[in-house]
């Protein structure tokens, strides 16, 4: 189904929002649309609700759950107006937003859908899930200019740190279970990387609730939202596998010449898989086993 903008969407497209978990793909560029949306699928998500100005390829895989909105992602503080937007449309869904060329992991996802995995975090009390953005790199950016490359994709397995978050209406004071997160190419290159884009740390799975605002640092209005964990225990965390910032750095003109590698010591081969994350303490299992 394609929808002419936001707003018919949001008239005529409430089906895609009657139940969820629903994914928001916001389509930046053409690069890796087609296996960002079925990775998604794959991972059992209701619906794809994806916003952009570019053709979304037709997939046989992805019939009735497929919801394209014609939507100029680039535009001042497009991702938060259309996520606040869908959010007040249907409270009570959960729902996960990324960009293509980035790809969802959770604990043991090659064997438990994502409904599962927001079954548990649900009876845990919880109502959000903290997610890192792990860049992903092309080891060859002479075979790969736009440092893009699935098949041997490398990441780093170490260089990640974290910062406590603090609080200007509370004389700066750490606030309770909140951190800002930073590592990957974000950290490498920062000298290319404006400051309020260096944390790595996104709440990309939520569940609506009237009033809720998603800001444009990807935390919410609910300070809740953006803790790490709860109270009592370890709360399962979730990584975005993400090729969006080493296409950043390939494509802009400041700093695309300035970069012949992405590699370095820590550089290790992406391998698609859970397990590989948990072991290098990027995702947290939680209490679920």
């Amino acid at each position: 189904m394609i929808y002419n903008n936001l707003s018919d969407f949001l008239t005529r497209g409430k089906a895609a929002l009657a139940k969820g978990p629903v994914a928001l793909i916001f389509v930046e560029d053409q690069v890796e649309v087609e296996s960002t949306l079925l990775h998604h699928r794959k991972a059992g998500f209701a619906s794809l609700v994806v916003l952009s100005q570019f053709p979304i390829p037709d997939l046989p895989e992805l019939e009735g759950r497929l919801h394209v909105i014609q939507y100029n992602v680039h535009a001042d503080n497009a991702v938060p107006h259309a996520v606040n937007r869908i959010i007040d449309a249907a409270p009570g869904i959960w729902m996960y937003y990324c960009f293509n060329a980035e790809y969802l992991f959770y604990p043991f996802c090659e064997t438990r859908s994502v409904r599962e995995f927001l079954t548990f975090h649900t009876e845990e009390r919880r109502d959000a899930v903290l997610s890192y953005v792990i860049d992903l790199y092309a080891g060859d950016l002479d075979r790969f200019p736009n440092a893009v490359d699935r098949e041997s994709a490398l990441l780093d397995k170490s260089g990640y740190y974290a910062l406590a978050r603090t609080d200007p209406a509370n004389h700066n004071h750490p606030k309770e279970r909140q951190l800002d997160f930073f590592g990957g190419l974000r950290w490498r290159f920062e000298e290319h990387i404006s400051t309020t884009r260096r944390k790595i740390d996104r709440i990309a799975i939520f569940r609506a609730q009237k009033g809720l605002q998603l800001r444009p640092d990807h935390t919410f209005s609910n300070e809740e939202y953006n803790t790490y964990a709860c109270p009592w225990h370890n709360n399962m965390t979730v990584a975005l596998a993400s090729f969006r910032a080493a296409k950043a750095l390939r494509t802009n003109p400041g700093s695309a010449p300035e970069i012949r590698t992405f590699r370095w010591h820590y550089s290790v081969p992406f391998e698609w898989h859970s397990q590989q994350l948990m072991d290098l303490g990027l995702m947290e299992p939680g209490q679920w086993f």
